[in-house]
């Protein structure tokens, strides 16, 4: 009993709630990622490069007795991947500048911690000692 106890504890925990959360908002947005790469990006490119379709591009490496491919090298699924990650990594890498900046600009906005009460009994007392 005391295993699903911790268990309890751990699972809900905000960190992993959150991490949670971002798991699932973080499958939605490669899932919009790779729309805009395969239905916005890639397109105009396919157009401009003579209508390759990047998916197809791919190198035999062998094939079977009736001529169909049985083993491909498909670096054109590789190039497409790798757009999407770009811009996977790029859109994070915006949103981290952006929370950074404001986390800079609360921490210039946020008032000096104010001195306790001590210290400042004692500061009065040394300068009080010193006249």
């Amino acid at each position: 009993m005391k295993i699903i106890k911790e268990f309890k504890e751990f699972a809900v925990k905000g960190s992993v709630i959150d991490l949670a959360v971002g798991v699932i908002i973080g499958g939605a947005f490669g899932k919009i990622t790779a729309s805009l790469v395969n239905d916005l990006i890639m397109p105009p490119i396919s157009f401009i490069t003579g209508g390759i379709n990047f998916r197809d591009l791919k190198i035999i490496l062998t094939r079977t007795a009736d001529g169909s491919p049985s083993a491909s090298w498909n670096y054109g699924n590789f190039i497409q991947t790798t757009i999407e990650f770009l811009i996977i990594a790029f859109a994070i890498f915006m949103l981290i500048k952006i929370i950074n900046n404001l986390k800079r600009q609360e921490k210039a906005q946020a008032p000096a911690p104010a001195t306790p009460r001590q210290e400042l009994l004692l500061e009065e007392i040394r300068d009080l000692l010193k006249k």
